[in-house]
Formats: C-alpha cells, sequence, structure tokens
C-alpha cells in the first residue's frame, strides 16, 4: 500500500461532502433518464450518446491537460480504462439511449435499478463468494418484480421486449463493469482515468453508429431545441458532474451507502418523467416497481451490515483507494 493510499483511506471524507455527492448521482442520473429521451427524439441513438462521451472525455482531458496535470498513462492502465468505458458508458448509458426510442423513461429507469441484483450473481457465480440467504431472497423478489415490469399490461405498445430487453443487458453491463473496475489497473489520476473512460466509450459508440448506418440518418437541421438540450445537459451534468461525483464516492464511501442511488434514481426518474414528459405508469408496472426497488434496499442493506463487521472493516482499509469498496 501506498502512503497516499494510506491517507485516502485513514482521513474520513467530510459528511457535508459525501452527501452532496451522493444528492448529485441521486438527482442528477435520475434526470439523465429523461434527458435521453429528450435526445433520442430528433438524434440517432448511438450517434447522440457517442457525441455525449466523446465531447465530455475530451473536453475533460484538455481540461486537466491545461491545469497542468498529466493526462499520460501506461498501456496497462489505458487498457483498464478502455475496458470500463466499454462497459459502463458504451454498453450501460449506449444501451439504454437505444432502447429509449421506445421505452418510457421511468419504466427505463426501473429496468435498469436492477444492477445490484446483477452484481450478486456475478459475485457469486464469477467471485465464488459466499452470499447470505437474505441477498439472495433479494435477488429473487428482484426477479419477481422484473416479471411483473415486462408483462403486456406493465408496458406501453411500443415498449417491445426487444427493447426491454436492452435496458437489462444495459444493467449487466454496468454491473460488470462496476465488478471489474477494481480489479483493473487504471490512471492514477481519478479525474484522468475517467476521462479516458468517456472517452473510449464514446470512441466505441462512434464505431456502432458508423456500423447501423447512423450518419445517413442524421439531419443537424432537424434537430429540434429539445434534443440539443438534452444532449447539452447529459454532458454537463449526466457526464462531467454525475460520473465524476460517483467516481468520487467509490473511492471514499463504503460501496453499500453509494449503491442506494439504485433505489433513488428510479423515483427521479418516474416523477420527471410524469412532469417533464407526460409518462405514465400502469398499475401493474407500480406493483413490479415497488418489487424491483423492494428488492434494491433489502440487497443494500444486507450487504450494509455485512460490511459493518469487524473482518469487513480491517480488509476494507486494506485496499488501495483505487478500488470501489
Amino acid at each position: 500500500m501506498t502512503p497516499t493510499a494510506t491517507v485516502a483511506r485513514t482521513t474520513a471524507p467530510s459528511p457535508a461532502v459525501v452527501w452532496a455527492n451522493l444528492a448529485v448521482v441521486y438527482v442528477v442520473w435520475g434526470s439523465t433518464y429523461v434527458g435521453i429521451r429528450l435526445l433520442v427524439e430528433t438524434i440517432p441513438p448511438l450517434t447522440g450518446a457517442a457525441a455525449r462521451f466523446l465531447i465530455a472525455g475530451l473536453v475533460m482531458l484538455g481540461f486537466l491537460a491545461a491545469r497542468g496535470r498529466s493526462i499520460r498513462a501506461s498501456r496497462g492502465a489505458l487498457a483498464g480504462a478502455a475496458v470500463v468505458g466499454l462497459l459502463l458508458p458504451a454498453c450501460g448509458n449506449g444501451l439504454v439511449t437505444v432502447a429509449e426510442q421506445d421505452v418510457p423513461s421511468g419504466l427505463a429507469a426501473l429496468l435498469v435499478a436492477t444492477i445490484p441484483l446483477w452484481v450478486v450473481v456475478l459475485r457469486a457465480s464469477v467471485g465464488r463468494e459466499r452470499v447470505g440467504a437474505a441477498t439472495y431472497a433479494g435477488v429473487a423478489l428482484g426477479l419477481v418484480g422484473l416479471a411483473v415490469l415486462l408483462l403486456p399490461g406493465s408496458r406501453p405498445a411500443s415498449a417491445g421486449l426487444g427493447s426491454m430487453a436492452l435496458l437489462l443487458v444495459a444493467a449487466l453491463g454496468w454491473a460488470t463493469g462496476s465488478y471489474v473496475s477494481p480489479r483493473l489497473t487504471m490512471p492514477a489520476d481519478r479525474l484522468v482515468a475517467v476521462a479516458w473512460q468517456l472517452v473510449f466509450g464514446g470512441a466505441a459508440l462512434a464505431v456502432a453508429a458508423v456500423l447501423a448506418g447512423e450518419p445517413a440518418d442524421l439531419d443537424v437541421g432537424a434537430i429540434s431545441l429539445r434534443s440539443w438540450a438534452g444532449l447539452a445537459f447529459l454532458i454537463t451534468f449526466g457526464s462531467w458532474l454525475a460520473y465524476t461525483s460517483y467516481n468520487w464516492l467509490l473511492g471514499n464511501v463504503r460501496i453499500s451507502k453509494v449503491a442506494t442511488y439504485a433505489y433513488v434514481n428510479p423515483v427521479v426518474a418516474v416523477i420527471l418523467g410524469f412532469i417533464v414528459l407526460g409518462e405514465g405508469i400502469a398499475t401493474t408496472a407500480l406493483v413490479g416497481a415497488a418489487l424491483v426497488i423492494g428488492a434494491v434496499v433489502v440487497i443494500v442493506r444486507t450487504e450494509s451490515r455485512a460490511t459493518r463487521s469487524p473482518d469487513a472493516r480491517t480488509a476494507s482499509t486494506a485496499r488501495p483507494a483505487s478500488e470501489s469498496a
């Protein structure tokens, strides 16, 4: 362990700073689902997502370089940032952007809220970790909630099973990225790592947009003010502010507390979807939503109690600051 890592772990951040960053992730990431819905009204989804992350990442790298911070990294660190960029911004957010052409923002957020369920599955299957019965019960409850959300009566006619499946793949991609991130080599400077993740994710989405033939469908003159506003919001608030806050939290706060965003974001998204876009939600979907959010609460609280045990606290202090636990 390096001296810097020791200081990062033994010096507790201010509670006010922690809650300020949590508030950003709670509210801003919940509102990005509405931003994405506005974006895809007149901008092809992969093209819009690529522009979001490429602009955010390149501007961030330029800003950091202008401030005298080195943006260079080893091949191994860049490879790690590329993997996370492919899993989080490209797969996680990119597929959500594609799916929200058909799926209302609130329903999309509810499906993506299954991320903690997939993390448990990865821990048990890939990491061979011992998972408690209460956590498995939470996963089972969440799967029941998913089944309810996928019922024809719970979703609009426009929200086909293909688009819903994309959202579940997006959630799995985000969960996988969150799981492997602390196990990969990353640039030592957390902001530089974030910037490179955004660039790699945006580049992958740009390639996907070209392969999908989206440039032929792009008419810059036909892009509405609402879509421009959605893109600007996603770059400034969704990528620069919230994604940076999320990465800061991963390095300074227990993952059990950070994970609470998973059951706050859908509530924010559903409320804003109703206010801004006039989206409704079926009664059966409300039942499914309650089951999914309840499952996430069970999992997060169960894992939180586990990390408060003496053995877990000892283990957490032995990890470098770059790890997300």
